[in-house]
């Protein structure tokens, strides 16, 4: 059992940088991928970016690469996502979730553990 509260949301201008965390609750919590999802109002929840257990292979939506980046602390039990070069269209809800395997990793259906989400509203 997982569970997943995650901070750092807030206002930002166009342009701006801002860091997510979630921290985890449990102690089986670096066998577990990790991952940033996000949700706009009307739209469905999108994948933003993964990262294995050891923290050697990480995955991201072609729509933040070179901007986010996801990383973990398996010592302090939680995982990060810096973004930077913030749009307007990355407004949203970022929920952190989790789960086991290594496959299909945007598909929201096959995570076992989300957080309530933290929201990140970027102004132009």
């Amino acid at each position: 059992q997982v569970h997943l509260v995650e901070s750092g949301g807030g206002l930002v201008q166009a342009g701006g940088s801002l860091r997510l965390s979630c921290a985890a609750s449990g102690r089986t919590f670096s066998t577990y991928i990790m991952a940033w999802f996000r949700q706009a109002p009307g739209k469905e929840r999108e994948f933003v970016a993964a990262i294995r257990w050891s923290g050697d292979r990480t995955s991201y939506a072609d729509s933040v690469k070179g901007r986010f980046t996801i990383s973990r602390d398996n010592a302090k039990n939680t995982v990060s996502l810096q973004m930077h070069t913030l749009k307007p269209e990355d407004t949203a809800v970022y929920y952190c979730a989790a789960r086991y395997y290594w496959t299909a990793l945007a598909a929201a259906a096959q995570y076992n553990y989300w957080g309530q989400g933290t929201q990140v509203t970027v102004s132009s």
